[in-house]
């Protein structure tokens, strides 16, 4: 807990070893080594006083780290996005079940996408599907795809979908799906299926209002540092983000997560304690904040 909130943090990656995403080629960053190029990733590592990543342990190793960690900073559940396939992730789920939860992750290009998605919500207990937008060279609008949509409505599950920058500096920067808009016929096709996008659009995040004005089955996520504010081509920082989705979309549809993942770092608290307070100086109610840090995700979620 902060203060008198429960947290649920609704977007973190279990760190396992080998692929988070194993039927997913990730795209491989580009190596900022030219003279006079910065060191994004260490500059930002060093503002936030992150340690550097160790290696992952086993599954059992990880899950208990990640446990013990969640306990000593008063984070009451966590929702694991990734973890190395569907059935991996839902053992790991099942070591810490009071803490863990975790969504499906399989391409949705895969040629039994649909048998994999209504296996992991409906055997395997998975309580939503993560996709990766940059990565999927088919528009989201297909109708391919709305087999997946429609067990999403059957299991009453939550789409997170990745919009933006992937994979922060040196990472992929275009795609058919980069932007949120790409979900717009999606959207209004399924009604009843909430779509959630993390890190408030990255880089997207006009086309996140936009849509988020049209659509109201479309949660937002405050995952992350938001780095990306940074190198916008105007002035931005996160408070400027969170007060204009506050004055746009509500509290009512915004979801506090931290994209954390690797150990020694864990669960990234500062992210918690600044959104927090930008928060708290925005006024608003309890209430308001109860909904943001833990409300909101327990809806999409179905949980009590």
């Amino acid at each position: 807990m902060i203060q008198d909130l429960s947290v649920v943090d609704f977007h973190c990656h279990f760190p396992v070893k080998g692929d988070w995403f194993p039927d997913m080629t990730l795209p491989g960053k580009v190596d900022f080594t030219t003279p006079g190029s910065r060191d994004h990733g260490g500059i930002w590592r060093k503002a936030y006083d992150f340690p550097m990543p160790e290696p992952a342990g086993s599954d059992r190793q990880m899950a208990d780290l990640w446990y013990e960690d969640m306990i000593a900073k008063g984070v009451e559940q966590a929702v694991f996005v990734s973890g190395g396939g569907n059935r991996r992730l839902s053992e790991i789920v099942a070591m810490h079940p009071d803490r863990f939860l975790g969504f499906a992750h399989h391409s949705p290009d895969a040629p039994d996408a649909a048998e994999q998605l209504e296996y992991a919500l409906g055997t395997l207990g998975l309580k939503g599907y993560k996709l990766l937008g940059p990565l999927i060279d088919t528009p989201l609008s297909d109708k391919k795809y709305y087999r997946l949509w429609e067990i999403c409505e059957q299991y009453q599950v939550p789409v997170l979908i990745h919009f933006g920058l992937l994979g922060a500096a040196g990472g992929l920067p275009t795609g058919v799906n980069i932007s949120p808009l790409s979900i717009a016929e999606v959207t209004r096709d399924f009604p009843h299926v909430n779509f959630v996008v993390p890190h408030f659009g990255c880089t997207h995040m006009g086309d996140l209002l936009h849509l988020c004005w049209t659509r109201d089955n479309v949660f937002v996520d405050s995952s992350g540092s938001n780095q990306w504010v940074r190198w916008m081509p105007y002035q931005l920082t996160l408070e400027d983000v969170i007060r204009k989705f506050v004055e746009t979309v509500g509290p009512g549809r915004l979801i506090f997560a931290t994209d954390s993942s690797w150990m020694p770092r864990g669960f990234a608290s500062i992210y918690l304690e600044e959104q927090h307070k930008i928060f708290r100086f925005m006024g608003l109610s309890d209430e308001q904040l109860s909904a943001v840090f833990n409300g909101n995700a327990r809806y999409l979620l179905g949980l009590s």
